[in-house]
């Protein structure tokens, strides 16, 4: 199919010709061959009139041009993919898709576990793939290959997508059962030995970076660990402390002999956002999952 003299079946081979700047890896990636690929790029340079790729020593660079199309190739395709997978008569008890959802096993503790009885109630047929943050997550995430995305906000307001706030939570510490420890003062906190709990690409270097300008010095991390559910029992039997959001901490004491003791500062509250890419703004199954999420976020 043709619009506006351009081949359509193109705009495929195009997307991925931007994403691996390599015609071999191209061709493999569609089956198509390594020819096939070549006289593809030969006929959308032609189109373009511009070379695309270019060598760069060993490596092809996109030129200024591929790289402007790059976001507005990718949005088109993952929109059109979208608009194909619409039903007119929308109905929660018949969508049998699945949904990706990149989570911290905090945000699945306090938040999605809480919705997972509406969504097996009235949705049986969906299926959730719940994916701890990767290390690439915002390249992922462009990539159209995440549906929903839940993060703090500072990491959010980089992503120029549709997104809405979830809930808030403040920064509390955790100590074993066993310590002597009831109060801390900013003194004694920097003092202690800390575990540490990193997400992500940046891990806590945002949370570290806080601590240096205001106090002139770091927390002593003795530990860290790249999951919530594992802190408490780090910490256990020791004069270690954990920090970590309050709603969790509530739930690891029910669990675990810790105890929570007030943190001896003041940090700006955690803000937890739930972000999708806007082609699947208006798909009415993936607005249902967000609305139930959104729901029980607000009885938190």
């Amino acid at each position: 199919m043709r619009l506006e003299r351009f081949d359509l079946n193109q705009l495929i081979v195009l997307d991925v010709l931007l994403e691996e700047k390599n015609v071999t890896k191209t061709g493999k990636r569609l089956h198509i061959g390594q020819s096939a690929a070549s006289a593809a790029l030969k006929r959308l340079r032609e189109y373009f009139g511009d070379s695309l790729l270019v060598p760069v020593g060993q490596h092809m660079e996109l030129t200024p041009l591929a790289k402007n199309l790059v976001g507005p190739v990718r949005d088109t395709l993952m929109q059109a993919r979208a608009t194909i997978a619409l039903r007119p008569n929308f109905s929660p008890g018949e969508i049998s898709r699945s949904f990706s959802v990149v989570a911290s096993d905090y945000l699945v503790g306090i938040l999605i576990s809480q919705a997972m009885p509406i969504f097996a109630r009235e949705s049986p047929g969906m299926h959730l793939e719940i994916i701890r943050p990767p290390h690439d997550v915002m390249g992922v995430f462009d990539r159209g290959e995440i549906d929903l995305l839940c993060i703090p906000k500072q990491y959010s307001e980089k992503i120029q997508h549709p997104q809405v706030e979830l809930f808030y939570d403040h920064q509390v510490c955790l100590v074993s059962e066993a310590s002597d420890i009831t109060e801390l003062t900013m003194e004694q906190y920097l003092d202690l030995d800390h575990v540490s709990i990193r997400i992500g690409e940046r891990g806590s270097t945002t949370y570290e970076e806080w601590f240096l300008p205001r106090y002139g010095r770091q927390r002593n991390i003795v530990c860290t660990v790249d999951h919530f559910n594992s802190a408490a029992k780090l910490i256990m039997g020791t004069d270690r402390i954990v920090t970590l959001h309050g709603r969790i901490a509530r739930e690891m004491v029910k669990l675990f002999p810790v105890r929570i003791v007030a943190a001896p500062f003041d940090i700006q509250p955690l803000v937890e956002v739930m972000a999708w890419p806007r082609y699947l703004n208006e798909d009415p199954e993936h607005e249902w999952v967000r609305n139930i999420l959104q729901s029980v976020a607000k009885s938190l």
